[in-house]
């Protein structure tokens, strides 16, 4: 188990960095948005690239960025429920759902977007608009995506199983924006009702 436990610390480093670096696809794509908003409305000008541009930038940091996502656990879920339970019910939910459900959906989007991409770069496939962009760099973005995706999961359930058999802590991390009750004034917590 340490040895996977090793493994799963290479994924979490790795979705790591590729999160911190994707993060700045959102900056990208503002700046190209705000840039051709500006030639439009000031020059005439606008341009078909422009514009793909900034969705192949946005369409990068959802793709590249699932697993950083994953990791960080600020994936969807339904935490009205999972904050009621206790870890080791969160850990077995975990566990389940990624060999279940995560990672057969991860491998099999990923193995069906190979062959689009694949046909793609082989055929220089080109936006069918005027002064469009190459295809394939964002038909790359899904298989990667999902593969990184996969890779997360898997570290993940490494991660829940160990906690599970005692061997680490609870590894699951609070979300980097807190609880509600953060938000809250302590001293609407502890009034007392008429």
């Amino acid at each position: 188990m340490q040895f996977l436990l090793r493994v799963s610390r290479a994924i979490d480093f790795l979705n790591e960095k590729i999160g911190q670096t994707v993060y700045w696809l959102v900056l990208a794509s503002v700046l190209v948005s705000a840039f051709n908003a500006v030639m439009r409305y000031t020059i005439d000008y606008s341009s078909n690239g422009w514009l793909e541009i900034q969705w192949y930038f946005y369409s990068g940091f959802f793709l590249i960025g699932a697993g950083y996502t994953l990791l960080r656990n600020e994936h969807v879920r339904i935490d009205i429920i999972a904050s009621r339970l206790s870890p080791r019910t969160r850990a077995w939910i975990d566990v389940l759902g990624g060999i279940f459900f995560l990672l057969p959906m991860a491998l099999i989007i990923m193995r069906l977007a190979w062959p689009v991409f694949t046909d793609s770069y082989m055929l220089h496939e080109g936006s069918p608009n005027a002064g469009g962009l190459l295809r394939w760099p964002v038909k790359l973005m899904m298989p990667v995506g999902f593969f990184l995706l996969a890779l997360q999961g898997a570290s993940e359930i490494v991660k829940r199983t160990a906690f599970l058999m005692g061997l680490i802590p609870d590894p699951t991390p609070r979300h980097a924006h807190g609880s509600a009750d953060e938000f809250v004034p302590q001293e609407w917590l502890h009034e007392d009702k008429p």
